[in-house]
């Protein structure tokens, strides 16, 4: 695994992506964060996967990204369990309702969701981003309530403007610069 010698704030972030179409900006994100001195782990879902490649983010990071549960034996050690654990901060950009439905549930099928399990006593933001009427789906925002209120996760967004849909409406993932901001919030 590649691995950046020495950070500047000593922070790692652990960095969960998952599969809305804003999987673009969460690139810009772990870009930001790393030249801010964060070391990045990434975790990606699969549908993540089929939006933006992994070799986009192990280029920003120079770490390697995790997508499954089934890891070779060599990477064992970076596990679930780990990757909670190495973590300072977890950021879920995009947070898309499959995930917020999964981590409010308990819902462990891949290995961000089993992550977000074992993370529940670390600082967790969630940046959300799908379309307006999802976001709207009383549903949706009452598993956001469950993980606010039950886990004490922080939630960034989602703004208002232009979805890819090509409507108006709020859904919008937070900028990357402010997302950058709230974590460095978080950790002080």
């Amino acid at each position: 695994m590649a691995k950046r010698a020495k950070t500047i704030c000593g922070k790692t972030v652990l960095l969960g992506v998952s599969g809305g179409i804003a999987a673009y900006k969460a690139v810009d994100l772990a870009s930001k964060l790393t030249a801010a001195g964060f070391a990045v782990h990434t975790v990606m879902t699969q549908n993540a996967c089929e939006m933006v490649g992994a070799k986009s983010f192990e280029a920003v990071t120079g770490n390697a990204v995790y997508s499954s549960l089934w890891s070779a034996p060599e990477e064992f050690k970076i596990g679930h369990i780990s990757l909670a654990e190495a973590a300072d901060v977890v950021v879920v950009a995009p947070a898309t309702a499959n995930i917020i439905a999964k981590a409010a549930g308990g819902i462990c099928d891949d290995l961000l969701s089993t992550t977000l399990c074992a993370c529940w006593q670390k600082p967790v933001l969630f940046a959300p981003a799908m379309n307006a009427r999802m976001w709207a789906n009383p549903i949706v925002r009452k598993n956001a309530a469950i993980l606010k209120k039950e886990l004490k996760v922080q939630f960034i967004g989602p703004a208002e403007g232009r979805l890819a849909c090509g409507e108006t409406g709020v859904g919008r993932m937070a900028e990357p610069a402010d997302i950058l901001k709230a974590i460095q919030e978080i950790l002080g």
